[in-house]
């Protein structure tokens, strides 16, 4: 019996001495390391459909997506589809196409452990392609005394001009919150640049789908969106967080 007690201490001993031996790290830990999902948001621009519903001269449509490339950057598009009937002064016309724009975003907003919302500037290059109608036109004469309380009408059959296009740059500034888990609500503001477009000589470009109404003489143009998008992760990847004062979590690569 002697001999199983003398053994057993003699155990305790090496072991107590192993972890005297070990170094102790008495530094404390000021960053961890978890995982965050990646994938890719898809969801519509809400303004489009309530304004085809509100305006009868108007129909729109707009897909929007974006793919989390990093923490801060995301590859984000637009896609989409606009008609629109305006009445100016001497004519009434309709402008229908189709436009593209593909760019990135940038999240400025330092989120909390699990929040993916973002404040973001961003930049995009897009393209359209599209086709005027020229429904009617008036013809101005400065002899009223055959109308004098307006313009003689000159042509009521429609004349299309096909095959026209534009290319724009837009600087996006915007947000995306998350309401519920993976659903999004988004609103921007864009400011675009019109770098180079195609008219037909007997019309000129007056609103251009995408980019929207085009102003003589000047190549700027101002468009907004409100989107409802949804998150679909696709993997997860770990990333190294600092914290700032033991309280907010700023999130790093």
């Amino acid at each position: 019996m002697l001999r199983y007690f003398t053994s057993f201490l003699l155990v305790l001993g090496t072991s107590i001495g192993f972890a005297q031996n070990k170094p102790i790290d008495t530094k404390p830990k000021d960053s961890v390391v978890y995982e965050q999902s990646y994938g890719l948001r898809v969801g519509i621009d809400l303004s489009r459909p309530i304004t085809s519903y509100l305006d009868e001269n108007y129909t729109g449509i707009e897909v929007v997506a974006d793919y989390r490339l990093t923490p801060k950057i995301y590859l984000a598009a637009e896609i989409g589809n606009e008609k629109k009937t305006k009445q100016e002064d001497l004519y009434n016309f309709t402008a229908s196409g189709n436009y593209i724009k593909i760019g990135v975003d940038n999240n400025t907003y330092a989120n909390w452990y699990g929040e993916h919302n973002s404040i973001f500037m961003g930049g995009r290059l897009a393209f359209s392609s599209f086709e005027n109608t020229l429904n009617n036109y008036q013809v101005f004469d400065s002899n009223r005394y055959w109308n004098p309380d307006g313009f003689a009408t000159s042509s009521t059959t429609p004349e299309e001009f096909k095959g026209l296009h534009a290319t724009w740059l837009e600087a996006v500034f915007g947000t995306k919150v998350e309401l519920f888990t993976n659903l999004y609500l988004g609103a921007s503001v864009r400011l675009a640049f019109l770098l180079s477009e195609k008219e037909d000589e007997r019309f000129p470009n007056l609103f251009i789908p995408g980019f929207n109404k085009v102003t003589d003489g000047s190549k700027f143009g101002v468009g907004y969106n409100y989107s409802i998008s949804y998150f679909l992760p696709l993997y997860k990847k770990k990333n190294k967080s600092k914290k700032n004062s033991g309280e907010k979590v700023e999130q790093t690569e």
